[in-house]
């Protein structure tokens, strides 16, 4: 475990995370603010949480950090969730709300004023506005220091006031961070940051700390651009004499262009690439990949990713998001995926695009059509639209492109060899010898004869080979297709 330094902070200027060995079990958390959709530079926090946990026999909570009642909402909150359920990472224990902890929040706040480690300011915000233009006018630090941290209780008027903690002003304050590195912040750059709001209600960074406690949050996986707030959250954790967790602070994800991620560079949100048709199980690989390594693994399942991830492995540097790389790792998901896992997860997919859904017929030949299809599909569509052939039903519709196969010719080569067929036994041998040896008769190659079967069986260019969709079909359908396009 970290723990942040005992002493009182004048006593010990130097405010560092001591290193000693870690003997709870490890418990991480996500906690994400319910204001949109789930970010995916969110779900890869969520999923190098949850692989950091999973992987170690530990816990991984889910905290929704609902305290901007403006802001959040209930649509937000279920967005995130589905967005969570979709990429399969799944929570211990109740989801915990940081506006019901509001409470305990200002508990510990009123604790460290009668402690002594915080005090009551009775500055008004126009007070502290006019301090804080007059040092810009003199370019001097913008900083406020409370002319209330050393008051006389006596002194203090009968008026509305906030509770500010007092932090160290001398010396440094060094965040140990598991992938940044030793961060060193000079004490004189923290104010007395505010717990308590005039109106009773807590701050942000207080929220964070006394839930992260309270939850029992040993490690604190995030984005980089809370790095800075670990200095100032320290300050709470050391004041409360409290173990300070484990700090890994991952950097951002950015774009092709190498600037942060955002609208221009594409999808944003976790359920929009579900509503694309990627698979859970390539995504969660692509984004464990994205920022962590684990030498010269690029395609991985979910058992050794758990096994392999270790913050260590995390790069400092910004991640790239590269939407080819996604679609291979997604393909080669797809290609090994259970015929019965795909099937469901075909059928979830076409609930999210919004699409109508498989009747119970289509859903037993697509994965009975599973081994044909899953090879070089690198999205749920493609695969599905490889698939049509089997979801489809007589009389076919036939693409524009495709009918040219089927002139005069053709059509009564396939009326020729339906009889054939008719008495074949129907297994890929037997199916091979009978065509080959049809179009040897004819005095053309197979390649010839091939058009106008996928034509006639599927209507469709992009198909598994003719004969994987005549064993898929059966003999019945398959000759009933014939018969209908030599008609």
């Amino acid at each position: 475990m970290v723990n942040a330094a005992s002493q009182p902070h004048r006593a010990c200027p130097d405010l560092i995370q001591k290193v000693t060995f870690m003997t709870a079990p490890v418990v991480t958390r996500f906690a994400p603010s319910p204001t949109g959709f789930l970010h995916i530079g969110g779900a890869r926090t969520a999923l190098f949480n949850w692989l950091y946990a999973r992987g170690r026999g530990g816990k991984f909570l889910l905290r929704i950090e609902d305290t901007d009642r403006a802001r959040s909402t209930p649509e937000a909150t279920q967005a995130i969730l589905e967005g969570m359920a979709w990429l399969g990472l799944d929570h211990d224990g109740e989801i915990v709300s940081q506006f019901d902890n509001a409470p305990r929040h200002a508990e510990v706040a009123r604790e460290l004023l009668a402690q002594g480690k915080a005090y009551k300011c009775f500055a008004t915000q126009e007070e502290i506005n006019s301090f804080r233009d007059a040092a810009k006018a003199e370019g001097k630090s913008t900083l406020y220091h409370s002319p209330w941290r050393d008051a006389d209780a006596t002194t203090h008027p009968d008026a509305p006031y906030v509770i500010r903690i007092k932090a160290p002003q001398e010396g440094n304050t060094v965040i140990r961070d598991r992938v940044q590195g030793d961060v060193t912040i000079a004490n004189a750059q923290l104010d007395d940051m505010v717990l308590l709001r005039s109106d009773g209600t807590p701050v942000y960074m207080l929220a964070v700390v006394v839930d992260d406690h309270d939850m029992g949050v040993t490690h604190v996986v995030r984005g980089d651009d809370h790095l800075n707030n670990a200095a100032r959250q320290m300050m709470i954790y050391d004041a409360m004499g409290w173990d300070v967790p484990v700090w890994a602070h991952i950097p951002l994800i950015h774009g092709s262009d190498g600037k942060k991620l955002s609208k221009r560079h594409g999808a944003l949100g976790a359920q929009e690439y579900q509503v694309m048709g990627y698979p859970a199980a390539g995504m969660r690989n692509y984004l464990a990949r994205l920022g962590w390594s684990h030498g010269d693994d690029e395609f991985f399942s979910d058992a050794q990713a758990k096994e392999w991830f270790d913050l260590d492995g995390i790069r400092k540097s910004p991640a790239q998001f590269d939407l080819k790389k996604l679609e291979n790792i997604c393909g080669q998901h797809i290609a090994v995926a259970d015929d019965a896992a795909l099937r469901q997860e075909c059928e979830a997919y076409l609930a999210a695009a919004q699409q109508p859904p498989l009747n119970p017929a289509q859903s037993e030949g697509l994965e009975r059509a599973m081994y044909c299809l899953k090879e070089r599909a690198k999205t749920l569509p493609e695969l599905l639209e490889k698939g049509h052939f089997i979801l489809t039903s007589r009389p076919l519709e036939i693409e524009e492109k495709v009918a040219k196969n089927l002139d005069s010719v053709s059509r009564g080569m396939l009326g020729e060899l339906t009889p054939q067929l008719q008495n074949a036994s129907w297994d890929k041998e037997t199916l091979e010898e009978v065509l080959n040896g049809f179009a040897a008769a004819h005095d053309t190659k197979f390649g010839k004869l091939a058009g106008p079967l996928r034509a006639a069986l599927a209507g469709r260019a992009v198909t598994p080979s003719v004969f994987d969709m005549m064993l898929v079909l059966g003999r019945d359908e398959t000759v009933a297709r014939l018969t209908d396009a030599a008609a």
